[in-house]
């Protein structure tokens, strides 16, 4: 499973981390450098378990609280309707 931007949302950098706006009913997210991080790695093609395998660089320790950091940001995403599944 690939995860993308909805056509309607669109994604704008900033200098603390991106801004979402979705463009259907004007709504709009920010996330900080790790959440833009994050996003980046999803939208990149790597899975949420990669994406926190990155965040945990620093060390090993770190992997199960990236692990749920990166699952409940997907969560959050994908219930705001920020962030879709695509078929491969």
């Amino acid at each position: 499973m690939t995860l993308a931007l909805p056509r309607e949302v669109i994604l704008t950098e900033t200098e603390s981390g991106v801004v979402l706006l979705n463009e259907k009913d004007g709504r709009f997210w920010r996330l900080n450098g790790s959440g833009a991080t994050v996003l980046r790695l999803l939208l990149e093609g790597r899975t949420p378990r990669e994406a926190a395998e990155e965040l945990s660089a620093a060390g090993p320790q770190f992997l199960e609280r990236a692990t749920a950091d990166v699952h409940g940001l997907v969560d959050a995403l994908r219930s705001a309707g920020l962030l879709v599944a695509e078929a491969p």
